[in-house]
């Protein structure tokens, strides 16, 4: 079976540096030990448990970091001006995924989102494909509001960070 997915883009341009909008990003954002974390979560005896550890965890901002991949270096390489900054990061929250995937069990191929961070002739992408529009075909209300909430915390990060 296959299903249609029209995805909406979110993309601001920000005339600072690379590393700059990249560090406030960073900053807005938890950076867990994600082996610990992981661990943590194994161990957790009971529901309540877990969330009190990923609610310890995820901090204030509702966010963390899974992972970053520098693309740049390997889009770039071997070219004279050297890399150019392409960053992927993967930021999500667990307890977020979940409360989507309990209506919608597809929510977890989206989650955690992408990032996308590009250094370009005009400024410095910033781009995030929208989880509701991931969502919004399975036509689950709760779900999507969820998503919805998840579009909105990015959304500020990334224009936070931009400005």
């Amino acid at each position: 079976m296959i299903t249609k997915i029209e995805i909406e883009r979110f993309s601001v341009i920000s005339l600072k540096p690379f590393a700059e909008i990249l560090a406030a990003i960073n900053a807005g954002i938890a950076h867990p030990n994600m082996a610990d974390l992981f661990s943590s979560i194994q161990r957790a005896k009971s529901s309540a448990e877990m969330e009190d550890t990923l609610q310890k965890t995820i901090g204030p901002c509702g966010l963390m970091l899974f992972a970053t991949f520098d693309q740049g270096a390997v889009i770039d390489k071997g070219v004279e001006h050297g890399a150019r900054g392409v960053v992927r990061l993967l930021i999500g929250n667990p307890l977020i995924m979940a409360s989507m995937a309990r209506h919608v069990p597809d929510a977890g191929s989206y989650a955690p989102v992408t990032v996308l961070v590009d250094e370009r002739a005009d400024g410095v992408h910033i781009s995030y494909d929208r989880m509701s529009s991931f969502l919004a075909p399975y036509g689950n209300s709760e779900a999507l509001k969820i998503a919805l909430d998840l579009d909105g915390k990015i959304e500020r990060l990334l224009e936070q960070a931009a400005s």
